[in-house]
C-alpha cells in the first residue's frame, strides 16, 4: 500500500469544499482524477471516508479520525519546502496564524507592519477565542493569538502579555450626561444597562470574571459578534461597555466615548499564544513566532 501525497491533499480539499468537482477546482484537477484519487485512498485503507449524500461528500467518523494525521504529513512537507526556500529572495513565503478579533483587528495589524520582510505572505484567521483554539487543535492554522483561556486540550498555552479593559459610555448616556465628573458608583454601574459580546468570546469571559466578583451581575442591553459593534452602539446610547483600550482608542481620542470614572480596581486581562504540541511549523511561522514571543507588549 503506498498513499500518495496528492492523495492526501485530495482528501483534504474534498473535506473542506463538500465535493469532488469542488475540490478538483480548487487545485486544478478534473473531477475524475479526484473521484479516483478518493476511491483509491479508500480502498487502500479499506474504510469510506465520506458519506455520499446526492453530490456531496460529507466526512464520516473515520474521516475525522484521519483529518489530523494528514495535516501532519502535509505540514512536514511544507517545512522541508519552507526550508530549502528560505534562501531564495524569491520564494513567497506563508504563514497562516489566527487571532482573536481585538488581536486580529488592533493589535495583529501593527505587529506584521513592524516585523514584514519582503516575499512574506500572511494568512489571517480572525474569529473569537474558542473558534481560534479549535483550529489551532484541528491543524488548520499553524499557531493562534488569543484574547480569552484556552478550554481546547492538546494545545501548549503561553502567557503573552496584559490587555487593559476599560468602562466607555457614550456622550449622551445618563451617566455621562447627569454626571460632569464622569464619577460612577459601584451601585450605578450594577444598575447600568450592558453591551456583551456573545459566550464563546474570550472578551466576554474575560468581563464577567473581572466584573461579576464586583457588581454581581450584568443586566445584558445587547449582545454582539464583534467589538467594532458594541463600541459604535456604545457611542450610540445604547448601553455601556468594558472593552480593551486599544478598541477603543480613536473613540476616545475624538471624544465620542468617555471612560468611567469607577471605585474598581484596574482591569486587565492576559492575551495567549497557542500552539498545538504535534504541530510542525514552517521556518518562517516559526520564526514569526518567536517574533511575537519576544515582544514585551503591544507596538
Amino acid at each position: 500500500m503506498r498513499i500518495t501525497f496528492r492523495q492526501l491533499q485530495l482528501f483534504l480539499a474534498v473535506h473542506q469544499f463538500g465535493s469532488t468537482a469542488a475540490a478538483a477546482q480548487s487545485i486544478s484537477l478534473s473531477q475524475s482524477a479526484t473521484s479516483a484519487a478518493i476511491n483509491e485512498l479508500e480502498s487502500m485503507l479499506n474504510v469510506q471516508l465520506f458519506d455520499r449524500i446526492g453530490k456531496r461528500l460529507i466526512i464520516n467518523e473515520n474521516g475525522r479520525q484521519l483529518i489530523p494525521q494528514v495535516r501532519q504529513v502535509l505540514d512536514g512537507v511544507k517545512t522541508i519546502e519552507d526550508h530549502f526556500q528560505s534562501n531564495n529572495n524569491h520564494i513567497q513565503l506563508t504563514i497562516h496564524i489566527g487571532a482573536s478579533t481585538t488581536i486580529g483587528n488592533y493589535l495583529l495589524p501593527r505587529i506584521l507592519g513592524k516585523y514584514m520582510l519582503p516575499h512574506l505572505y500572511p494568512q489571517i484567521e480572525i474569529a473569537n477565542s474558542a473558534s481560534i483554539a479549535a483550529l489551532v487543535a484541528n491543524y488548520e492554522i499553524d499557531f493562534g493569538l488569543i484574547e480569552g483561556p484556552c478550554h481546547e486540550a492538546d494545545l501548549l498555552v503561553e502567557k503573552w502579555f496584559d490587555d487593559e479593559l476599560i468602562i466607555v459610555a457614550g456622550l449622551n448616556h445618563y451617566l455621562v450626561k447627569n454626571n460632569p465628573q464622569k464619577k460612577i458608583t459601584v451601585k450605578q454601574l450594577s444598575q447600568a444597562k450592558w453591551l456583551l459580546r456573545e459566550n464563546t468570546s474570550g472578551t466576554r469571559e474575560a468581563v464577567d470574571q473581572l466584573l461579576i466578583q464586583h457588581l454581581h451581575y450584568l443586566a445584558p442591553a445587547g449582545e454582539f459578534s464583534n467589538s467594532e459593534a458594541i463600541k459604535h452602539a456604545t457611542v450610540a446610547g445604547l448601553g455601556i461597555a468594558c472593552l480593551s483600550r486599544y478598541v477603543v482608542a480613536d473613540l476616545l481620542q475624538s471624544k465620542q466615548l468617555i471612560e468611567l470614572k469607577t471605585p474598581l480596581p484596574k482591569l486587565t486581562r492576559n492575551l495567549y499564544l497557542i500552539q498545538h504540541h504535534k504541530k510542525n511549523l514552517s521556518t518562517s511561522s516559526r520564526n514569526f513566532l518567536e517574533y511575537c514571543k519576544s515582544l514585551k507588549g503591544p507596538l
